[in-house]
């Protein structure tokens, strides 16, 4: 195996980890919100933080790196419009997926202050669920659009 064809390998493999992480943090947040259950919520929330720290932005990092490695062996130009649509549509779920980050900090703190408290899911806790829900919609399409712009490069 060459190095461009391990790096590339590495490459699609950090996508394919953005995206199955993304996408399984997402889906134990939503069932622990449609539960209800604080307790549920704050547990849910720790191990979704636990695995954006080790799994999502490890390949978030490295993405850009193994990305302009390949770009420099491949003679790649970043004037391409598929590569400036890749660029643009990064910068885009990466300002989206950070502000979810410290949403889902403050989600786990709500939920844990109305368990201690005995307490319901105060408003601020609904609102920023739906913020985090609608921007990680918006990084996962980025996400997904850049995989096709990857692969098809139009």
């Amino acid at each position: 195996m060459t190095a461009y064809f391990l790096l590339k390998f590495l490459h699609v493999l950090g996508a394919a980890l953005i995206l199955g992480s993304g996408g399984g943090i997402a889906f134990m947040i939503l069932l622990a919100h449609r539960s209800g259950d604080g307790a549920f919520i704050a547990a849910t929330a720790n191990a979704a933080l636990a695995a954006t720290a080790l799994l999502t932005m490890g390949a978030m990092l490295l993405q850009p790196f193994t990305g302009g490695l390949l770009m420099e062996m491949s003679k790649t130009s970043a004037t391409e419009p598929w590569m400036i649509a890749s660029l643009i549509l990064y910068a885009l779920a990466s300002l989206c997926w950070l502000p979810v980050l410290f949403m889902q900090i403050e989600i786990r703190a709500l939920a844990r202050e109305a368990v201690a408290g005995r307490a319901a899911l105060p408003p601020r806790y609904h609102i920023l669920f739906r913020r985090a829900r609608w921007l990680g919609m918006a990084g996962f399409g980025a996400m997904l659009a850049i995989l096709w712009l990857m692969i098809a490069k139009p």
